[in-house]
């Protein structure tokens, strides 16, 4: 016999704990994109069909239960070949750029990671700068040292806060795409490679005609 759902409510069935542990993540990821970080756990057990206590002896704060959000939202979905794409100097700059950024839209430009991050910035959640901080070192910096290389510019012990604001606006020009779709449920193109394309040209020309020291 067909076990049918109750609304949001997910059927009742024995689990061993890791496949539990994991029934919750992607239940509270789906949960926070659509009530927010300040939903209650009292609903969201509701919605997996199991007691709130249960979803404690998991994860015994929500504090904890936001940390696991993160680390499967965010962490688990950087990609170390991200950076050898971005550092590839046998490549023109431009490809690179454009490969970079498809991948890494493809992971994160989706409707679960866009507002849970929105929703959890809001809330002035502690992740958000977390993952900003990270993206900072891992992904804008290194793309300031090969942005140096490509354009002919002398290196520096330290990429200046300038350079990282200038990247910043290619970066969240391309995530405002995502919002557009996925918070204001805007029009957007439907080929967001010519956007990538576009957006990186514009980028790399306009920095060589900007001064040589920012």
């Amino acid at each position: 016999m067909t076990v049918k759902k109750t609304g949001n409510k997910l059927p009742k069935k024995r689990l061993r704990p890791e496949n539990r542990e994991q029934q919750i993540l992607d239940e509270a990821v789906s949960f926070f994109a659509e009530k927010g970080i300040s939903g209650k756990t009292r609903e969201l057990a509701d919605r997996l069909g199991i007691t709130q206590p249960l979803l404690y002896r998991y994860f015994p704060t929500k504090r904890d239960l936001i940390e696991g959000v993160f680390e499967k939202v965010y962490l688990n979905k950087l990609n170390p070949e991200w950076l050898k794409t971005i550092t590839d100097r046998e490549r023109p700059l431009q490809d690179r750029l454009c490969e970079f950024y498809r991948s890494y839209s493809a992971a994160t430009y989706r409707y679960d990671w866009i507002r849970v991050y929105m929703f959890s910035a809001l809330m002035g959640e502690e992740m958000n700068r977390r993952y900003t901080k990270l993206i900072e070192k891992e992904i804008l910096t290194p793309i300031c040292v090969e942005l140096r290389e490509h354009c002919g510019l002398p290196s520096k012990k330290r990429v200046s806060q300038a350079e990282l604001d200038h990247i910043w606006v290619l970066h969240g020009g391309l995530f405002y795409f995502a919002i557009r779709k996925h918070i204001y449920h805007g029009s957007v193109s439907k080929n967001f490679s010519v956007v990538v394309e576009r957006a990186v040209n514009a980028m790399l020309e306009g920095t060589k005609s900007i001064s040589a020291d920012p």
